[in-house]
């Protein structure tokens, strides 16, 4: 069987969600062990867990300075946050796990599933806990983690061109000619990248501004990007497609 460690400053709720866990007939125990950071980093060391539950603001730091004080990472993690816009967006990035505070019983047991499902294949997630250290800096240029089944890939925002949806998958286009494929859709990452200069164009297409080349008013009208790839522009999208290219220049 395995086990999970949940770490969390209120007794409560460390309590309460070992007992919610334990209760969903899974295959994992979790053991409520850890209220701040150093005894949370003791807890790991001690239990070897196979999955911990994290509370990101803990009276002597940060969930994120547990994972700091932890030198072999070989477990999955799922962040305990109550609302921390900034935590959040910096979580997604690494392309790792949250649940919100209070605790919702059947977003805990899909977390845990999603968990025990991700420890059935290899993973990397010491990539994943790298990209994240540099995430949580304000002032640190954003890494998008991006998991395939073969791979995970740690991708800067400056080296996406654009990403195309196909169906449930998107298609992540890079400088050099590199292309990775991950089974998620595109709105995930449209929601996502908003607010890094990238804009969704059309339907099935998101693209980085910084790499716009030209607008070819042929065939419906197209954005021309700087690898050559051309990219058909919604005519719903266009009047907001020039004014934010306006603001950029």
């Amino acid at each position: 069987m395995k086990k999970a460690l949940v770490i969390d400053d209120e007794n409560r709720t460390r309590d309460l969600i070992a007992k919610m866990i334990n209760s969903f007939g899974l295959d994992i125990e979790a053991i409520p062990a850890g209220e701040n950071v150093k005894s949370g980093i003791e807890a790991i060391k001690k239990h070897q867990p196979d999955l911990v539950f994290l509370d990101i603001q803990m009276p002597d730091g940060t969930g994120f300075d547990v994972l700091n004080g932890v030198q072999d990472k070989n477990f999955e993690v799922i962040f305990i946050t109550a609302h921390e816009e900034f935590a959040i967006k910096a979580i997604k990035f690494s392309a790792l796990d949250y649940i919100l505070k209070p605790v919702d019983a059947e977003e805990l047991k899909a977390a845990v599933e999603k968990a025990l499902e991700t420890m059935e294949g290899a993973t990397n997630e010491e990539k994943q806990y790298e990209a994240l250290q540099l995430n949580i800096q304000p002032n640190q240029k954003r890494r998008l983690v991006l998991k395939t089944q073969e791979s995970v890939h740690v991708v800067e925002l400056d080296n996406i061109i654009r990403c195309e949806a196909d169906r449930n998958y998107t298609s992540f286009f890079l400088v050099g000619g590199k292309k990775i494929l991950v089974s998620k859709t595109l709105k995930e990452y449209e929601t996502l990248l908003t607010g890094h200069n990238f804009l969704r164009v059309q339907q099935s297409h998101l693209i980085n501004l910084d790499f716009v080349s030209r607008y070819d008013k042929g065939n419906g009208g197209s954005v021309v990007m700087k690898d050559d790839s051309e990219v058909p522009l919604s005519p719903a999208k266009r009047d907001i497609f020039f004014k934010v290219l306006e603001s950029l220049l």
